[in-house]
């Protein structure tokens, strides 16, 4: 295949590992969002605000605080995206992936399967700006000029 720009190889390893390094973005910067938003309210944290589906709702101020700090994670794992991943077209494999193990966490830390209709807004709002703002950052740095050197190789 000498005629392709790119060729891939599959390569679970680094599949895997770039998962595995999603989850961490998203946690360690939602955990950090809502550590800011809560020292500025000066709000206890807890991991109910990251794993709970009931909390999150415009009715209360820890609700409009979690839900404030999930789209702001969602715009700090764009950039993760950006310097992690580096392919427009894998942005939204990976926004999907990594919420679909968030699904899981959260249904594993309360027991039961979320049903709340804000949890599942939140999440939508927050998928679609990461991957739309994770590809256009990608597609950007992947659309950048390749410099080519005008000056010959050698003076024979």
């Amino acid at each position: 295949m000498a005629g392709q720009f790119r060729s891939y190889v599959w390569d679970p390893v680094l599949i895997l590992s770039q998962i595995v390094l999603m989850q961490t973005v998203y946690y360690g910067s939602l955990g950090l969002w809502l550590a800011l938003v809560d020292g500025l309210v000066r709000s206890t944290p807890s991991l109910d605000q990251m794993f709970d589906a009931e909390i999150l709702g415009f009715s209360t101020p820890p609700g409009r605080l979690s839900m404030m700090s999930f789209v702001l994670n969602a715009l700090t794992c764009a950039l993760g995206l950006l310097h992690f991943i580096r392919r427009g077209k894998q942005c939204l494999d990976f926004t999907v992936t990594v919420h679909f193990f968030h699904l899981l966490g959260c249904w594993f830390y309360s027991s039961r399967f979320p049903s709340a209709l804000t949890w599942w807004l939140v999440q939508a709002v927050c998928i679609a700006l990461m991957a739309v703002i994770g590809e256009y950052l990608c597609m950007r740095t992947e659309l950048k000029e390749i410099p080519l050197n005008s000056a010959p190789k050698s003076n024979v």
